[in-house]
Order: C-alpha cells, then structure tokens, then sequence
C-alpha cells in the first residue's frame, strides 16, 4: 500500500528536537516540557488545561506518543481538567535507552512524572500498552495519589497464551510482529493500522488516510530497539497481581472486535479480576478506539469522571 505525498508530510510533521530540562513546579505552567528520570532518561510531556484542574494522566499504547491521545486530551483540558501525558521512554520525543525497555520502568517513569509534578488525586488512564503501565503503577507504587482508574483496549491481565492463560494470544503473533520489525519496520507500521488497529480491514469499513498516517509516523520516530523490547513487555507481563491491587473507581473500556487485544482475554479477564469495575463494551468497536469512537469515548469519560 502506498502512502501518497508521505514524504512532503514527513518533512513538515516530524518534531523538532526536544530542549532537556527537569521539571520542577515552577515549569507547571508549561504546555510541554521535559523531566528527567534517576537513571537519566528525558521524557516529554504535555500540560494541558488550568493547572487548577482535576489531574488526569494519559499513559499511550504501542508504538505510538501521547499526541495518539491528543482527542481525549484535548476534551478533557477543553472541560477543565489538567490533562498530563507522557512519551514513555523509547518512544516518540523522549530519549532512547538501549536498557529499562519494561514494564517496571515504564510503571516507575510514570510515578516520577507524577512525583515531580506532585500531582494528587489523579485519574489515571492507559490504552493498550498504557493500560499496562497503569496497572503496574497500582502494583508498584499505590494508589494514595490516584482517585480514579480507567484501561481502554487494554493488555492486561495477559496476552500471551499460557498453559494457564489459554485465552491469551500465542508466541507466535508476536515473533511474526518483531519478524516485521527487523525485515521492514515502516511497511509493518503501514499495515498494522490499515488493518487490525482501526478495524479497516473488516468488510465496509472505510478507512482514514490520515489515521493511518499519523499512526506510522508516531511508530517511525521511535526508537527500534525500545518498540522492539516493548513487543515482549506487552505481551509477556502477567498483570494480575497488580489488577488485584486495583482500590479505586475503574472503568474498563474494550470493543468487542478488538483484533489486537481479544476481549475476553483483556477487558473481560480483567473485569473478573477487579469485580467493582465497570465493564463498557463497545459493539463492533476495534482496538483503536480512541480514534474510530472518540465522540463516544470522551463522553464515557467525561461521564465516568464526573462520578
């Protein structure tokens, strides 16, 4: 598939370079800047909408950066939330560490953004990969900053088919992923959303250029081996410990055709294991919902919320 004038959109959308500096309160003000983590990595953030505002943090799927959030981030800033989202390491603008491509990184890059902001009673929202990094959050490090929880198309509490989790997806999905990778990333990152992600490869669906664009060029300004190592991190970490940890109001969100992470071993097992949770399915819906649902979806949110 062909990717018309992609060159021209390259070379106009790609971010600049990111200026590292450690944040500190005096930066709140800020619509973007960057922290530092304690083994050296620069993450960038958005803050977005009054820094008087309810919090809530936007943790992003694979491969992708927090601009894949930018329609609910806008919303909810545009409804006066403070909205925080980050690029998780590896990814997007943040820096490149050869090491630490994990989920316990990812939980803990996550907790010094919210440490060095101070941020308290946060909503905290993850989509796909992000959900997994929320969830190990709660594992590691509490819930006495967060007041509410929400997993959209979520991975946890495990992908990867196991002898005890038979729903799950086998090794070899995700070998042929990283095969993509090696052999050609940019044509994977071309067919995973014109496919599966958004639903478009189901019979007439009409697909979004744009979409499909946008999702390639967040993936292409990834670091390779950071994407590369993430594929293991998402698919091979056993969340449950940390779903049982879950204290707080959640809200699950999973379309019932998801095609990348399967409802029933995702949203629905999740469901089971945080028995107060409220479980949304959206009918029909892919795993990139966020895109293809969004009216509904920043309704949902602002609605869970608000509660």
């Amino acid at each position: 598939m062909m990717l018309t004038g992609v060159g021209v959109v390259i070379a106009s959308a790609l971010p600049t370079a990111v200026q590292a500096q450690t944040a500190t309160p005096k930066s709140l003000g800020m619509t973007s800047a960057t922290i530092t983590t304690s083994d050296g990595v620069i993450l960038y953030y958005k803050d977005w909408g009054p820094k008087s505002g309810p919090v809530v943090t936007l943790s992003h799927g694979w491969p992708l950066d927090s601009d894949s959030w930018d329609g609910q981030a806008f919303f909810l800033a545009s409804q006066g939330f403070r909205v925080i989202a980050h690029d998780r390491r590896g990814h997007g603008r943040s820096s490149q560490p050869w090491d630490g491509n994990d989920m316990d990184h990812y939980a803990d890059d996550l907790a010094t953004v919210i440490n060095t902001l101070d941020l308290e009673d946060i909503a905290v929202m993850g989509f796909s990969t992000g959900g997994g990094e929320v969830a190990r959050y709660i594992g590691r490090h509490g819930t006495s900053r967060v007041s509410k929880i929400c997993l959209i198309s979520a991975v946890p509490p495990l992908m990867l088919k196991t002898d005890s989790n038979p729903g799950g997806l086998p090794i070899t999905v995700f070998d042929g992923i990283r095969a993509g990778m090696i052999a050609d990333r940019s044509q994977l990152f071309i067919d995973i959303p014109s496919g599966p992600f958004y639903g478009f490869n189901r019979p007439g669906a009409k697909a979004s250029q744009g979409m499909i664009n946008s999702w390639w060029m967040q993936g292409m300004v990834g670091g390779f081996k950071n994407i590369f190592d993430s594929i293991k991190a998402f698919s091979e970490t056993d969340f449950t410990q940390d779903l049982k940890k879950f204290d707080k109001p959640t809200l699950i969100v999973h379309g019932d055709d998801d095609q990348i992470v399967p409802i029933d071993a995702a949203g629905r097992a999740s469901k089971m294991l945080v028995p107060k949770a409220t479980l949304k399915v959206y009918p029909g819906a892919p795993h990139g919902l966020t895109e293809t649902h969004r009216e509904q979806l920043n309704k949902d949110l602002l609605v869970f919320l608000h509660s």
